[in-house]
């Protein structure tokens, strides 16, 4: 049996949930559309600071964060467009702005719909009208992310999307990663370098790499500790995977990104729709017990 509830926190918080599986999922659509927790049979999946998002000024560090239309950051936060200087922080800005609630459904699985429209405070920053339609659907242990794209400019526009999953970890010495990629680029030291499938130190004190190309169209965490396995599945849009994590934070993030840092001004693999055109992404993540 599949469910939607409301709860009325310090945002309004909708909870989908199956519940033969005991999994469920709580979205804020006030707080950027995001999915804040995934839980199932009472274990978490996701890592949350409550701190960090009982704060509308900052940007949120946990649970599943929508990055458009660029990921990661660019030179001081600039971009040139038509021979136009914009700022534009890190990650865009559809991670800090409400989403509304356009459809919910509980018939063969929890599913709940959201959209963005561009409005004067987008537009100031990045000069395209458009449309995000995100719908959320949660059947057993599987979580989907289905997104739409729709240009309402009169001009070609150009973006990058991505999402920002904080896997939650209480032990990172007990996890293994299956990233298909044979290079990565350190982002702090900006060296690039042969990857041959053995994982990163995660003792250390930050890392911060880019896996690009990818090679196939999933990738997975491994939990020994708690014997479960965490499949990202996506679709071909997704030309790259970010891995972050911090010394002394319960998690790792495993992000798949249509495009890398600074896209909007060296064109790298940045999506293009012409004037009402439209596109569609898929991320899935499933579940499985070891």
């Amino acid at each position: 049996m599949f469910a939607i509830s409301l709860k009325q926190d310090q945002y309004a918080t909708y909870i989908l949930s199956d519940q033969e599986a005991h999994s469920r999922i709580e979205v804020v659509p006030e707080r950027g559309g995001i999915i804040t927790q995934w839980r199932i049979q009472g274990q978490n999946l996701l890592y949350l600071d409550a701190e960090r998002f009982a704060d509308p000024k900052l940007s949120i560090r946990g649970g599943i964060p929508i990055l458009f239309p660029i990921c990661g950051n660019l030179p001081d936060n600039h971009y040139t467009y038509n021979g136009e200087e914009y700022a534009l922080k890190q990650h865009g800005f559809a991670r800090d702005l409400p989403w509304e609630v356009r459809d919910r459904e509980t018939d063969d699985c929890a599913k709940i719909t959201l959209s963005l429209e561009s409005n004067e405070k987008t537009l100031a920053v990045y000069p395209f009208e458009f449309q995000l339609t995100f719908t959320y659907k949660l059947k057993g242990n599987t979580l989907t992310l289905e997104q739409r794209y729709t240009n309402q400019s009169e001009e070609t526009m150009p973006f990058s999307t991505g999402l920002h999953p904080y896997f939650w970890s209480a032990d990172k010495s007990q996890l293994d990663f299956e990233i298909p990629a044979s290079q990565l680029q350190d982002q702090r030291t900006k060296e690039q370098r042969p990857f041959e499938g053995t994982f990163l130190d995660l003792t250390q004190d930050e890392i911060d790499v880019a896996f690009k190309p990818v090679t196939r169209d999933r990738a997975s965490l491994i939990d020994r500790r708690r014997n479960l396995k965490i499949e990202l599945h996506y679709s071909s849009d997704y030309s790259t995977l970010v891995f972050w994590t911090l010394k002394g934070k319960e998690y790792v993030c495993l992000e798949p990104w249509s495009a890398p840092r600074n896209a909007l001004n060296s064109g790298e693999n940045l999506i293009t729709l012409e004037p009402g055109e439209s596109c569609e992404t898929l991320v899935e993540l499933r579940v499985s017990y070891l």
